[in-house]
Order: structure tokens, then sequence, then C-alpha cells
């Protein structure tokens, strides 16, 4: 399973790096062919940034899961809402993980184990 990310702040990828995933950054331009998670961050108050908004506009077909990185001091319906956002527009991704700034490492423990399921799954299907 491919990992994308989006990150402002280089909280994201960093949580990437501390999961030991080989995790590849967005652009608008890019076209994806293959199952993929997206993690990305959350802009304002809950908004999903738009460089993500235009990336899933082309590839959200293979989109299966998604998690978001946020700060817990914009308010508890705000924290990470931009994977909330994206799970709504596209109901077939999987909210994975909401997690603070950079993550602690239970959360980059359960990212891995929900991921890892969700390949499972994946695997299965096309078998």
């Amino acid at each position: 399973m491919r990992i994308f990310y989006d990150s402002r702040t280089g909280n994201v990828r960093r949580f990437l790096k501390d999961c030991g995933l080989d995790a590849a950054p967005i652009t608008e331009e890019m076209t994806v062919d293959e199952p993929f998670v997206l993690v990305t961050y959350t802009t304002g108050r809950g908004q999903v940034p738009r460089k993500t908004q235009a990336f899933l506009e082309k590839n959200h077909r293979y989109l299966h899961g998604v998690a978001a990185s946020g700060e817990r001091n914009w308010g508890r319906e705000n924290f990470a809402k931009c994977a909330d956002a994206v799970c709504a527009m596209y109901p077939q991704a999987e909210l994975l993980l909401k997690f603070e700034k950079r993550g602690t490492e239970k959360d980059r423990e359960r990212f891995l184990e929900r991921v890892a399921a969700l390949d499972e799954g994946i695997s299965q299907v096309q078998c």
C-alpha cells in the first residue's frame, strides 16, 4: 500500500519518518493508479488543504485510508477535522487516525497496525 502525504510545517513528514515508512509527498499534478493511504494536515478551523483537495480530485478512486494531524487548541470539534471532511467526500476511505502535531509512539503504533490491516483487506479482495 502506498502512502502519500501533505505537510505544511513538517509534522506529517516527521510522523511518517518516525513510523519508518517510505512515503511520498503529493503534488497537485500527480496521478496515482494504485491503492493508497493519505496523511495530511488540517488547516484553519478544520479545512482540507488546497493542495490535498486538488490531489484527491484527481486520485480519489484509489484512496483507501486517511489520517490527519491537528492541534487540540482548535477545540475538540475541529481537531484534525480534515480527516472527517475527506472521509465525508470520499466514503470509501477509512478514517485511520487523528494525531496531534507529529504524533506519539502510541499514535505511530496504531497507524501502522491500521495500515497493515487495510492493506491485508485489499490484498484479499484482489486475489
